[in-house]
């Protein structure tokens, strides 16, 4: 089943590799015997649908950690594999679509009008003149 992080990007599924383990925390007595943590490997170096543009958008940002080029998403949340690997691909989709999002646009600075600098030494006065109205002003 291959994996859509947007509408112009699709992973397949032979460029995504799964590991599976025991999960710690509640679980009774089947946790013993059932693999239900999973792990979801993307290597985005050796990825074939990504463009290098992409691949290096990805590799230098600081939100993700990348680990031998891939990315390392581990769920032990619920209690069967199946709800715990729709959560990793959930969260490796999420996750790529926040990495190749555009940057925002950059603010053009401006300088205040006159009309708007007017207002706020308006307001600073009115609120100066307000705190002095509170002082005592008793002579000793």
């Amino acid at each position: 089943m291959n994996l859509r992080i947007n509408t112009k990007l699709e992973i397949p599924a032979d460029e995504i590799h799964w590991r599976f383990s025991r999960s710690s925390g509640a679980g009774g007595q089947n946790i013993n015997k059932t693999d239900s943590r999973a792990e979801i490997v993307f290597n985005v170096s050796e990825s074939k649908t990504l463009t290098p543009y992409q691949k290096h958008k990805i590799s230098f940002q600081d939100e993700v950690k990348l680990i031998n080029g891939s990315i390392c998403i581990a769920v032990q949340d619920k209690r069967t594999q199946y709800q715990n690997r729709q959560l990793a691909l959930s969260r490796l989709a999420s996750t790529l679509r926040e990495l190749l999002k555009p940057p925002p646009k950059k603010r053009r600075e401006t300088i205040p009008t006159r009309a708007s600098q007017k207002k706020r030494v308006e307001s600073k006065k009115r609120r100066g003149e307000i705190k002095r109205n509170r002082q005592s002003k008793i002579d000793y």
